[in-house]
C-alpha cells in the first residue's frame, strides 16, 4: 500500500531549525522559536540580508487546473530540493493553507510525496496563527464599524453603504449573507451583512503587501469601510481601528520559516486566495528569500491567468522585484481534462478512462498549455513547462507534453518531485537555471495611469482571451466613482473562476468568442487594488457533502490522521 503524505512526512528526520536558518545566513538571535521546528523569523534580519545580492527570482504557475490541483507546492518543494542537489543555495516561499480547503474539498497544500513542507500537520493546521491574527483584526474592525453605527454614526456612515463584512477561516455557505443587529436596541443597528473567507480578507491581501510595520500600519488607516450618504469614503483610521489592528497583526507580519523533506529552507507567510485576492505568499518573505538564497521559488495561486497575473501586475509593482523565469507546471489529466472529453468531480474517482494511454487526448487539450505559456511571455518573462508526473501516466503522454512545450519556445522537463524528490526534479532544476539566466524584458500589461476600465479590459483581453468586457450600470457607476474620489492609479484584479480562462467554469481548454461580464466591483484601499468581480464568483465557498473534515481525527497516541 502506498504510504500517505502524512506517513512520508513523519519519516523524515527534521534538521534543527536553526541549521536550515544558516543555509540563508540567519543566525539564531534572528528567530522566534514556536516549538522546535517552526520560528518566526523577526524583521530586522532582512536588513542585515539586504546587504547581500539578491539570488534569482523564480515564480510556478499552472495551467487552468482540475478541482484537485496539479501540484505547483510539490512542484516548487521539488524544485529547490533539485537546486539544492545541483549545489545552489535555494528557498521556497509559499503561502500558508487555509483551513477552510484543508477540511473542504482539496485538502492541505504541504506539497506531496518526497516533495512537503514539514511539519505537514503544523503547517496545515494552525502553524503560527498568523491566519487567526488577520481574522481578529479584519472583525475588529467589523465590530468598531457597527458600534460606530450603534453610538450615534458621528461619521455619517451609510448602514445601508457599509462594504465591511466579517471573515471566518472555515468554508461555510449560510453566513454568505446574515442579518446583524436582531433583537432590541441594545443589540446594535439592524443591517444586511455576511461573511468572507479569511484567505479573501482585504487584511491577509494587505498583510502579504506589507513591506513593514510602518507600512503595515498605514495600509490599515486606509481601509476603506463603506460610504456617507454624500459618497466620501469612511476609512479605519477616522473610526480610530487601525492602531489596535496593527497590535494584533505585528508578529503575524515576520514569515515564518519551515524546512522541505530535504531540509532547505521553506519561508511560508500569509494566504491570500488566487481566483479572489492576490494568491502569493509575503512580499518580505521574497525578499528575505532573496537575500538568503542563489534562488527563490515561490508560488502564484491557480493558473497564469489569476495568480500568476496578479503576481506581476500587483506583486512586483509592490516589491519592485521582478521575476527571472517562471514554472508552468502542466499534467496529463489535466491536458486530458481540458480537451473536453472528460469530467473530474470532487469526491468521486477519476474516470477509468482517464488513467487511460492516450496521447491523442493530451494533444487535444494542448490549447490550455499554449495558452499559459502565452501569458507568461507576454509579460516578457522566460518559461519552463514543468510536467508534474503522476504514476498513471504513460510516457508517450509525456512526450506528447514535451514536443508542444518545446514548439511554443519554452524549455521543458519531466518532474519527478513527488515519487523521489530533488533527485527527481534534476532536469527540472537545470532547465529553470538555464532560463534564470537567459535574460528577460519584463513588462505590465497596463500602466497605472489607464482609466479603471481600460486596466479591466487589458487583463480580459490579453491575459483570459476575452472579445472584451460586459460590465453592469452599477459597476460602470462605481468603478467612475473610484477615479473620482482618487483611486484611479491603482492596480486592478479581478475575481473570476480557477477552472476555466473564462468566466464560466464549464468552459474548457481555450474558449472562444467570449466577453468577461463584470457584475460588480469593489474598492480595496488598504491593500491597493480595485478589483471586479465576474461571473458566480463567492468570496465564502461551502463544503461538499463529504468534506475532508470528516476524515481527520487523533489516533490511540493523540497523532493526527486523515490529513492529505
Amino acid at each position: 500500500m502506498t504510504p500517505s503524505d502524512l506517513e512520508l512526512a513523519r519519516r523524515v528526520a527534521l534538521r534543527p531549525l536553526a541549521d536550515v536558518a544558516a543555509e540563508m545566513g540567519l543566525v539564531p538571535d534572528d528567530l522566534d522559536p514556536y516549538g522546535r521546528d517552526v520560528a518566526k523569523v523577526r524583521l530586522p534580519a532582512l536588513e542585515r540580508l539586504r546587504e547581500r545580492p539578491p539570488g534569482k527570482y523564480v515564480v510556478v504557475t499552472a495551467v487552468t487546473p482540475t478541482p484537485l490541483g496539479e501540484g505547483k507546492t510539490a512542484t516548487a518543494v521539488g524544485l529547490v530540493q533539485g537546486l539544492a542537489r545541483r549545489g545552489r543555495r535555494a528557498v521556497v516561499a509559499l503561502r500558508q493553507p487555509s483551513l477552510g480547503p484543508t477540511f473542504g474539498i482539496k485538502g492541505g497544500a504541504a506539497g506531496a510525496g518526497h516533495s512537503q513542507v514539514l511539519p505537514m500537520e503544523r503547517l496545515n493546521l494552525h502553524l503560527t496563527g498568523d491566519f487567526h491574527a488577520v481574522t481578529a483584526a479584519h472583525n475588529l474592525l467589523a465590530a468598531m464599524v457597527d458600534n460606530h453605527l450603534h453610538q450615534g454614526n458621528p461619521l455619517g456612515l451609510d448602514p445601508a453603504r457599509v462594504a465591511w463584512r466579517r471573515v471566518l477561516d472555515v468554508n461555510d455557505r449560510a453566513l454568505r449573507n446574515v442579518v446583524l443587529g436582531l433583537g432590541d436596541a441594545q443589540d446594535g443597528v439592524p443591517r444586511q451583512g455576511g461573511f468572507d473567507i479569511t484567505a479573501a480578507s482585504e487584511v491577509m491581501v494587505l498583510l502579504s503587501l506589507s513591506t513593514s510595520l510602518r507600512d503595515l500600519r498605514a495600509r490599515l488607516g486606509r481601509l476603506v469601510v463603506g460610504y456617507t450618504r454624500d459618497d466620501q469614503p469612511v476609512t479605519a483610521e477616522q473610526l480610530g481601528a487601525a492602531g489596535a489592528m496593527a497590535a494584533l497583526l505585528r508578529d503575524a507580519l515576520a514569515p515564518n520559516l519551515l524546512q522541505t523533506s530535504e531540509g532547505t529552507p521553506a519561508l511560508v507567510h500569509t494566504g491570500p486566495f488566487g481566483n479572489i485576492a492576490t494568491g502569493s505568499s509575503s512580499v518580505l518573505a521574497c525578499q528575505l528569500g532573496l537575500h538568503g538564497a542563489d534562488y527563490l521559488v515561490t508560488e502564484a495561486g491557480f493558473g497564469a491567468d489569476l495568480g500568476a497575473e496578479r503576481f506581476f501586475n500587483v506583486k512586483c509593482r509592490v516589491s519592485g522585484l521582478t521575476p527571472d523565469a517562471a514554472v508552468v507546471v502542466a499534467t496529463v489529466r489535466a491536458l486530458k481534462v481540458h480537451s473536453g472529453h472528460y469530467r473530474i468531480t470532487p469526491g468521486r474517482p477519476l474516470p477509468p478512462a482517464l488513467l487511460e494511454e492516450n496521447p491523442a487526448d493530451v494533444e487535444a487539450g494542448l490549447g490550455n498549455l499554449r495558452r499559459h505559456i502565452g501569458i507568461v511571455r507576454g509579460f516578457g518573462v522566460p518559461v519552463v513547462v514543468a510536467v508534474n508526473a503522476f504514476p498513471g501516466d504513460h510516457p508517450s503522454e509525456h512526450e506528447a507534453i514535451v514536443r508542444a512545450a518545446r514548439e511554443a519556445g519554452a524549455r521543458v522537463a519531466v518532474s519527478h518531485g513527488v515519487a523521489r524528490g530533488g533527485e527527481g526534479a534534476l532536469d527540472l532544476a537545470q532547465a529553470v537555471e538555464e532560463a534564470a539566466h537567459e535574460g528577460g524584458d519584463f513588462h505590465f500589461t497596463y500602466d497605472l495611469s489607464d482609466p479603471l476600465l481600460a486596466k479591466l479590459g487589458a487583463v480580459a483581453t490579453r491575459v483570459y482571451g476575452a472579445d472584451g468586457l460586459d460590465v453592469s450600470a452599477p459597476a460602470l457607476r462605481d468603478l467612475r466613482r473610484f477615479e473620482a474620489l482618487g483611486y484611479g492609479q491603482l492596480p486592478v484584479v479581478i475575481a473570476k473562476t480557477h477552472l476555466s480562462l473564462s468566466a464560466d467554469p464549464r468552459q474548457r481548454g481555450v474558449p472562444h468568442g467570449w466577453r468577461l461580464p463584470v457584475r460588480e466591483v469593489r474598492l480595496a484601499a488598504g491593500a491597493g487594488y480595485v478589483y471586479a468581480i465576474s461571473g458566480e464568483m463567492r468570496t465564502m465557498p461551502g463544503l461538499p457533502a463529504h468534506p475532508a473534515a470528516e476524515r481527520v481525527d487523533l489516533d490511540e497516541n493523540g497523532e493526527v490522521v486523515g490529513l492529505f
